[in-house]
C-alpha cells in the first residue's frame, strides 16, 4: 500500500473561528478497522479530530453510516456498516465523545432525514461549519458540496464551511483508488466551490 504524503508542518494554517460547529463523519470501525471497506491508513486523522472534539464537544455531531441489510447502496459498494453492527460504531478512540449522532443510509449526510431536521437549529446557532472524517472524495465531498449549495440557495452569506486537511482522508487500493490523487482532487473541487480548506485548525480555550 502506498504511503500517503505527509503534511508539512511549515504550512499549518491556524484560523480564528466564529461560533464553530463540528461534524465528524464516518470515523467508524467499518471504514478504519474492519470490514470490506476498511483502511487502517485513515486512522491517523483520529488524533487531530480528537483535539477538535475535546474543545468543541458540546458543539459536535457525529455522522455514522448505518445501513439496512439490503441497502440500495450495496449495488455500488460491498455490504458494510449494517445498522447496530460493530462496523457501524464509532472507533474506540473517539467513542467516549459520541454524545450527539446522526445515522445515514447513503454516502451523503445531507440526504439523511434526521440531519435535515437538525439543520435549521445548527445554522441558527453556528457560523463556521467544520467537516472532518472520511472519505474525502465521497462522504466529505458530497456533504460539503450539498451544504454549500444549500447555503447558496438560501442566500445565507454569514456561514463558512471549513475543511481541515489533517482531519480528512480517503482509502487507498493500489491500482484502483489512489488516495493521494483522490484526496487532492476532492480538495481542489471543494476549493473551487467556495469551501475554505485549511491545513489544520487550532481551537483555543
Amino acid at each position: 500500500m502506498a504511503k500517503r504524503k505527509q503534511h508539512e508542518e511549515a504550512t499549518l494554517r491556524f484560523i480564528e473561528l466564529n461560533k464553530p460547529y463540528l461534524f465528524v463523519v464516518d470515523m467508524i470501525n467499518g471504514f478504519i478497522k474492519e470490514g470490506a471497506l476498511a483502511d487502517s491508513t485513515i486512522f491517523p486523522i483520529s488524533k487531530p479530530i480528537e483535539a477538535l472534539v475535546q474543545r468543541l464537544k458540546d458543539r459536535t455531531l457525529f455522522i455514522c453510516d448505518s445501513h439496512s441489510a439490503d441497502a440500495a447502496e450495496f449495488r455500488s459498494y460491498p455490504p458494510h456498516c449494517i445498522e447496530k453492527s460493530h462496523e457501524a460504531e464509532v472507533i474506540d478512540e473517539l467513542l467516549a465523545y459520541k454524545q450527539d449522532v446522526v445515522y445515514k443510509n447513503s454516502t451523503n449526510t445531507f440526504m439523511a432525514p434526521s440531519f435535515q431536521k437538525r439543520l435549521p437549529d445548527i445554522l441558527a446557532t453556528s457560523q463556521d461549519l467544520i467537516i472532518t472524517g472520511c472519505c474525502t472524495d465521497l462522504c466529505i465531498l458530497q456533504f460539503a458540496l450539498s451544504l454549500r449549495s444549500y447555503l447558496n440557495e438560501m442566500d445565507l452569506k454569514e456561514h463558512r464551511i471549513i475543511i481541515p486537511e489533517d482531519c480528512v482522508d480517503t482509502y487507498h487500493i493500489e491500482g484502483v483508488h489512489d488516495a493521494n490523487f483522490w484526496n487532492e482532487a476532492a480538495i481542489q473541487n471543494m476549493k473551487q466551490n467556495g469551501i475554505e480548506v485549511v491545513r489544520s485548525i487550532e481551537v483555543k480555550q
